[in-house]
């Protein structure tokens, strides 16, 4: 089993499809490192050889920031919005949506489940 970044990537499947179980790597980043290397996409990556498994760990070490830096830095990135006391952070802050979504209906999935009204009746 391939470990990259930290990540045991699956075997069986493509190489492009394997990259994408990295946090920080999508189809698209993919399939540039794919061709960055010269890995053709329908390769599995049980077929790879461990100089081309290294060429992929140190291409995405110099060009990529993922998994635990990637995570890192979108939460300082938050922190920063919430200690600011912008929109955005009070959004983060309350736990509500923060794109704009409306709230009125919708969004059980930030606010949790319905809470009921004590003094209403139907």
């Amino acid at each position: 089993m391939a470990r990259i970044a930290g990540v045991n990537i699956p075997t069986g499947k493509r190489v492009p499809i394997a990259l994408t179980y990295i946090h920080g790597i999508g189809p698209a980043s993919a399939r540039a490192i794919c061709d960055a290397i010269g890995i053709d996409a329908a390769r599995r990556v049980n077929d790879l050889s461990d100089a081309e498994v290294l060429a992929i760990r140190e291409h995405i070490d110099a060009n990529l920031t993922v998994e635990g830096d990637l995570r890192r830095e979108v939460q300082m990135n938050v922190k920063r919005l919430m200690d600011l006391g912008c929109y955005r952070g009070l959004r983060h802050r309350r736990n509500l949506p923060v794109r704009g979504q409306r709230t009125h209906t919708n969004a059980r999935t930030r606010k949790g489940p319905a809470k009921a009204i004590a003094g209403k009746k139907k």
